[in-house]
Protein backbone atom coordinates (compact mmCIF):
# COMPACT_ATOMS: atom_id res chain seq x y z
CA UNK A 1 0.00 0.00 0.00
CA UNK A 2 1.30 3.31 -1.34
CA UNK A 3 1.21 5.03 1.93
CA UNK A 4 2.45 8.90 3.04
CA UNK A 5 5.46 9.58 4.83
CA UNK A 6 5.99 11.60 7.65
CA UNK A 7 8.64 14.84 7.80
CA UNK A 8 10.93 12.28 9.09
CA UNK A 9 10.82 9.79 7.01
CA UNK A 10 8.81 7.31 9.13
CA UNK A 11 5.58 5.64 7.21
CA UNK A 12 2.29 6.44 8.83
CA UNK A 13 0.97 2.85 8.50
CA UNK A 14 3.99 1.98 10.97
CA UNK A 15 2.66 4.69 13.03
CA UNK A 16 -1.26 3.20 13.04
CA UNK A 17 0.30 -0.35 13.46
CA UNK A 18 2.60 1.01 16.97
CA UNK A 19 -0.80 2.47 17.57
CA UNK A 20 -2.72 -0.35 17.44
CA UNK A 21 -0.70 -2.85 19.06
CA UNK A 22 -0.34 0.25 21.95
CA UNK A 23 -3.78 0.27 22.49
CA UNK A 24 -4.44 -3.65 22.84
CA UNK A 25 -1.57 -4.14 25.28
CA UNK A 26 -3.02 -1.32 27.46
CA UNK A 27 -6.29 -2.70 27.89
CA UNK A 28 -5.20 -5.62 28.34
CA UNK A 29 -2.87 -4.50 30.82
CA UNK A 30 -6.38 -2.45 32.33
CA UNK A 31 -7.42 -5.62 33.45
CA UNK A 32 -6.16 -5.78 37.01
CA UNK A 33 -6.57 -2.00 37.64
CA UNK A 34 -10.47 -2.88 36.34
CA UNK A 35 -10.86 -5.36 38.77
CA UNK A 36 -10.16 -2.56 42.01
CA UNK A 37 -12.14 0.61 40.48
CA UNK A 38 -14.29 -1.06 37.74
CA UNK A 39 -14.06 -0.46 33.85
CA UNK A 40 -15.21 3.39 34.09
CA UNK A 41 -12.83 4.12 37.11
CA UNK A 42 -10.20 2.52 34.69
CA UNK A 43 -11.14 4.81 32.28
CA UNK A 44 -11.20 8.01 34.17
CA UNK A 45 -7.61 7.72 35.43
CA UNK A 46 -6.48 7.12 32.43
CA UNK A 47 -7.83 10.05 31.04
CA UNK A 48 -6.72 12.14 33.74
CA UNK A 49 -3.08 10.86 33.48
CA UNK A 50 -3.16 10.89 29.93
CA UNK A 51 -3.96 14.29 29.92
CA UNK A 52 -1.70 15.35 32.66
CA UNK A 53 1.01 13.99 30.37
CA UNK A 54 0.12 15.30 27.36
CA UNK A 55 -0.32 18.78 29.26
CA UNK A 56 3.44 18.45 29.88
CA UNK A 57 4.67 17.34 26.60
CA UNK A 58 2.16 19.37 24.41
CA UNK A 59 1.52 22.85 25.98
CA UNK A 60 -1.31 23.29 23.89
CA UNK A 61 -1.74 27.56 23.13
CA UNK A 62 -5.54 27.46 24.33
CA UNK A 63 -5.67 31.15 23.86
CA UNK A 64 -5.33 30.54 19.83
CA UNK A 65 -8.56 28.37 20.47
CA UNK A 66 -11.31 29.52 18.22
CA UNK A 67 -15.24 29.16 18.45
CA UNK A 68 -15.24 27.45 15.28
CA UNK A 69 -12.88 24.84 16.79
CA UNK A 70 -14.64 23.96 20.23
CA UNK A 71 -17.37 21.56 18.51
CA UNK A 72 -14.96 19.02 17.20
CA UNK A 73 -12.48 19.26 20.01
CA UNK A 74 -15.50 18.49 22.55
CA UNK A 75 -17.16 16.05 20.34
CA UNK A 76 -13.55 14.22 20.03
CA UNK A 77 -13.20 14.10 23.91
CA UNK A 78 -16.38 13.03 24.64
CA UNK A 79 -16.13 10.43 21.85
CA UNK A 80 -12.57 9.24 23.02
CA UNK A 81 -13.81 8.91 26.71
CA UNK A 82 -17.01 7.03 26.45
CA UNK A 83 -15.06 4.65 23.72
CA UNK A 84 -12.63 3.44 26.28
CA UNK A 85 -15.28 3.23 28.71
CA UNK A 86 -17.50 1.48 27.09
CA UNK A 87 -14.25 -0.88 25.76
CA UNK A 88 -13.34 -1.79 29.25
CA UNK A 89 -16.61 -2.92 30.36
CA UNK A 90 -16.68 -5.30 27.53
CA UNK A 91 -13.47 -6.58 27.78
CA UNK A 92 -14.65 -7.19 31.85
CA UNK A 93 -17.10 -8.80 30.05
CA UNK A 94 -15.84 -10.98 27.04
CA UNK A 95 -12.44 -11.94 25.80
CA UNK A 96 -10.36 -9.16 24.54
CA UNK A 97 -9.87 -10.68 20.92
CA UNK A 98 -13.76 -10.98 20.63
CA UNK A 99 -14.28 -7.56 21.85
CA UNK A 100 -12.08 -6.14 19.43
CA UNK A 101 -13.84 -7.78 16.36
CA UNK A 102 -17.14 -6.77 17.52
CA UNK A 103 -15.83 -3.29 18.10
CA UNK A 104 -14.16 -3.01 14.90
CA UNK A 105 -17.62 -3.30 12.94
CA UNK A 106 -17.86 0.06 13.79
CA UNK A 107 -15.24 1.48 11.69
CA UNK A 108 -15.68 -1.03 8.82
CA UNK A 109 -18.98 0.11 8.60
CA UNK A 110 -17.94 3.56 8.24
CA UNK A 111 -16.03 2.64 5.85
CA UNK A 112 -18.18 0.89 3.69
CA UNK A 113 -20.41 3.84 3.94
CA UNK A 114 -18.05 6.09 2.86
CA UNK A 115 -16.51 4.20 -0.06
CA UNK A 116 -17.64 5.62 -3.95
CA UNK A 117 -18.98 1.77 -4.52
CA UNK A 118 -21.76 0.64 -3.15
CA UNK A 119 -20.86 -3.21 -2.88
CA UNK A 120 -18.08 -2.26 -0.09
CA UNK A 121 -21.88 -2.61 2.03
CA UNK A 122 -21.31 -6.54 1.35
CA UNK A 123 -18.00 -6.60 4.10
CA UNK A 124 -19.59 -5.10 6.84
CA UNK A 125 -21.84 -8.24 6.75
CA UNK A 126 -18.97 -10.29 5.97
CA UNK A 127 -17.30 -9.39 8.86
CA UNK A 128 -20.64 -9.85 10.92
CA UNK A 129 -20.73 -13.41 10.12
CA UNK A 130 -17.19 -13.73 11.67
CA UNK A 131 -18.52 -11.56 15.10
CA UNK A 132 -21.18 -14.53 15.16
CA UNK A 133 -18.52 -17.36 14.92
CA UNK A 134 -16.46 -15.43 17.27
CA UNK A 135 -19.18 -14.98 20.18
CA UNK A 136 -20.93 -18.53 19.00
CA UNK A 137 -24.51 -17.61 19.96
CA UNK A 138 -25.19 -21.44 19.66
CA UNK A 139 -23.30 -22.18 23.01
CA UNK A 140 -25.84 -20.23 24.83
CA UNK A 141 -22.90 -18.61 26.99
CA UNK A 142 -23.00 -15.28 25.16
CA UNK A 143 -22.78 -11.86 27.72
CA UNK A 144 -25.29 -9.72 26.01
CA UNK A 145 -23.79 -7.32 28.19
CA UNK A 146 -20.27 -7.31 26.75
CA UNK A 147 -21.45 -7.73 23.33
CA UNK A 148 -23.68 -4.39 23.87
CA UNK A 149 -20.75 -2.70 25.37
CA UNK A 150 -17.87 -3.67 22.74
CA UNK A 151 -20.94 -2.66 19.90
CA UNK A 152 -21.29 0.92 21.81
CA UNK A 153 -17.26 1.29 21.50
CA UNK A 154 -17.75 0.35 17.80
CA UNK A 155 -19.91 3.22 17.21
CA UNK A 156 -17.59 5.72 19.19
CA UNK A 157 -14.42 4.20 17.54
CA UNK A 158 -16.22 5.17 13.64
CA UNK A 159 -17.60 8.62 15.15
CA UNK A 160 -13.58 8.72 17.14
CA UNK A 161 -11.31 8.16 13.57
CA UNK A 162 -13.17 10.80 11.64
CA UNK A 163 -13.35 13.30 14.47
CA UNK A 164 -9.33 12.12 14.81
CA UNK A 165 -8.75 13.34 11.34
CA UNK A 166 -10.71 16.43 11.24
CA UNK A 167 -8.81 17.56 14.69
CA UNK A 168 -5.37 16.75 13.22
CA UNK A 169 -5.90 18.73 10.60
CA UNK A 170 -6.84 21.65 12.64
CA UNK A 171 -3.90 21.61 14.57
CA UNK A 172 -0.15 20.76 14.93
CA UNK A 173 1.03 17.31 15.69
CA UNK A 174 -0.17 16.44 18.68
CA UNK A 175 -1.73 19.27 20.50
CA UNK A 176 -5.63 18.86 19.67
CA UNK A 177 -5.19 15.85 21.52
CA UNK A 178 -3.82 17.63 24.64
CA UNK A 179 -7.11 19.65 24.25
CA UNK A 180 -9.81 16.82 23.96
CA UNK A 181 -7.90 14.17 26.38
CA UNK A 182 -8.95 16.60 29.17
CA UNK A 183 -12.42 16.70 28.22
CA UNK A 184 -12.40 12.57 27.94
CA UNK A 185 -11.52 13.15 31.42
CA UNK A 186 -14.67 15.37 32.34
CA UNK A 187 -16.99 13.27 30.25
CA UNK A 188 -17.02 10.39 31.95
CA UNK A 189 -16.09 11.66 35.23
CA UNK A 190 -19.85 11.27 36.73
CA UNK A 191 -19.83 7.45 35.65
CA UNK A 192 -15.71 7.10 36.47
CA UNK A 193 -15.58 8.79 40.03
CA UNK A 194 -17.89 6.95 41.94
CA UNK A 195 -16.16 3.59 40.84
CA UNK A 196 -13.14 4.64 42.10
CA UNK A 197 -14.29 5.97 45.25
CA UNK A 198 -16.54 2.72 45.79
CA UNK A 199 -13.88 0.34 44.82
CA UNK A 200 -11.14 -1.44 46.26
CA UNK A 201 -8.71 1.33 46.08
CA UNK A 202 -4.70 0.88 46.48
CA UNK A 203 -2.22 2.90 45.70
CA UNK A 204 -0.76 0.63 43.34
CA UNK A 205 -3.59 1.25 41.06
CA UNK A 206 -2.68 5.11 40.58
CA UNK A 207 0.58 3.97 39.59
CA UNK A 208 -0.53 1.19 37.09
CA UNK A 209 -3.05 3.87 35.50
CA UNK A 210 -0.36 6.42 34.94
CA UNK A 211 1.73 3.75 33.14
CA UNK A 212 -1.51 2.52 31.11
CA UNK A 213 -1.95 6.04 30.07
CA UNK A 214 1.30 6.59 28.82
CA UNK A 215 0.46 3.89 26.29
CA UNK A 216 -2.65 4.92 25.82
CA UNK A 217 -3.80 7.76 25.40
CA UNK A 218 -1.03 9.64 25.25
CA UNK A 219 1.58 6.98 22.37
CA UNK A 220 -1.11 5.38 20.75
CA UNK A 221 -3.88 8.47 20.37
CA UNK A 222 -1.02 10.52 19.47
CA UNK A 223 0.31 8.33 16.78
CA UNK A 224 -3.11 7.62 15.03
CA UNK A 225 -3.58 11.52 15.37
CA UNK A 226 0.07 11.95 13.08
CA UNK A 227 -1.34 8.99 11.18
CA UNK A 228 -4.40 10.36 10.11
CA UNK A 229 -2.77 13.62 9.38
CA UNK A 230 -1.98 11.35 6.04
CA UNK A 231 -4.13 8.71 5.67
CA UNK A 232 -7.54 8.79 4.23
CA UNK A 233 -10.07 6.69 6.57
CA UNK A 234 -9.92 4.29 3.57
CA UNK A 235 -6.35 3.20 4.01
CA UNK A 236 -6.83 3.59 7.89
CA UNK A 237 -9.36 0.79 7.66
CA UNK A 238 -6.91 -1.07 5.57
CA UNK A 239 -4.40 -1.69 8.87
CA UNK A 240 -7.71 -1.62 11.33
CA UNK A 241 -8.28 -4.47 9.68
CA UNK A 242 -5.57 -6.10 11.44
CA UNK A 243 -6.77 -5.10 14.59
CA UNK A 244 -9.32 -8.22 15.74
CA UNK A 245 -5.77 -10.42 14.97
CA UNK A 246 -3.36 -8.18 17.48
CA UNK A 247 -6.56 -7.96 19.91
CA UNK A 248 -6.43 -12.11 20.00
CA UNK A 249 -2.18 -11.93 20.23
CA UNK A 250 -2.18 -9.76 22.92
CA UNK A 251 -5.25 -11.57 24.68
CA UNK A 252 -3.39 -15.14 24.38
CA UNK A 253 -0.06 -13.19 25.55
CA UNK A 254 -1.17 -11.15 28.59
CA UNK A 255 -4.68 -12.87 29.67
CA UNK A 256 -3.67 -16.60 28.52
CA UNK A 257 -6.97 -16.35 27.01
CA UNK A 258 -7.10 -19.08 24.17
CA UNK A 259 -9.52 -19.04 21.11
CA UNK A 260 -11.15 -21.92 19.94
CA UNK A 261 -10.80 -23.10 16.05
CA UNK A 262 -13.91 -21.39 15.52
CA UNK A 263 -12.80 -18.24 16.78
CA UNK A 264 -10.02 -17.80 14.79
CA UNK A 265 -11.93 -18.90 11.62
CA UNK A 266 -14.49 -16.04 13.11
CA UNK A 267 -11.26 -13.32 13.50
CA UNK A 268 -10.18 -14.57 9.64
CA UNK A 269 -13.46 -13.86 8.09
CA UNK A 270 -13.16 -10.47 9.81
CA UNK A 271 -9.45 -9.23 8.46
CA UNK A 272 -10.19 -10.42 5.62
CA UNK A 273 -13.64 -7.90 5.34
CA UNK A 274 -11.31 -5.56 7.03
CA UNK A 275 -9.06 -5.76 4.37
CA UNK A 276 -11.42 -6.37 1.09
CA UNK A 277 -13.39 -3.16 1.99
CA UNK A 278 -10.57 -0.74 1.55
CA UNK A 279 -8.78 0.94 -1.52
CA UNK A 280 -6.41 3.33 -2.61
CA UNK A 281 -6.12 5.12 0.84
CA UNK A 282 -2.95 8.12 0.22
CA UNK A 283 -4.50 10.83 1.29
CA UNK A 284 -2.72 13.30 -1.28
CA UNK A 285 -3.90 16.61 -0.18
CA UNK A 286 -4.39 16.84 3.57
CA UNK A 287 -5.12 20.49 4.67
CA UNK A 288 -2.01 22.14 7.08
CA UNK A 289 -2.42 22.70 10.69
CA UNK A 290 -3.55 26.15 11.35
CA UNK A 291 -3.17 25.95 14.94
CA UNK A 292 0.37 25.27 16.47
CA UNK A 293 1.52 24.46 20.01
CA UNK A 294 4.92 25.40 21.39
CA UNK A 295 6.58 21.93 21.25
CA UNK A 296 4.83 20.22 18.12
CA UNK A 297 5.19 22.86 15.65
CA UNK A 298 7.88 21.23 13.21
CA UNK A 299 6.10 18.45 13.02
CA UNK A 300 3.25 20.47 10.22
CA UNK A 301 3.96 18.83 6.90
Amino acid sequence: MNAPRTPKGIPAWSMAVAAMLAVQLSNALSVPVIDQVGPAGTAWLRMCFGAAFLWMIARPAIRSLRARDLPALVALGVVTGFMTAFFLAAVDRIPLGTAVAIEFLGPLTVAGVMSTQRKALAWPLLALIGVVLLTEPWHGSIDLAGVGFAAAAGACWALYNVLTQHVGDRFSGISGLSLTIPIAALAILPIGLPQVVGGEFSWWVLAAAAGIALITPVIAFGLEMLALKRMTHTAFGTLLSIEPAFGILIGLLVLAQSPTPMQLVGIAIVIIAGAASQRNGRRDNAPVATHHSPTTAQETP
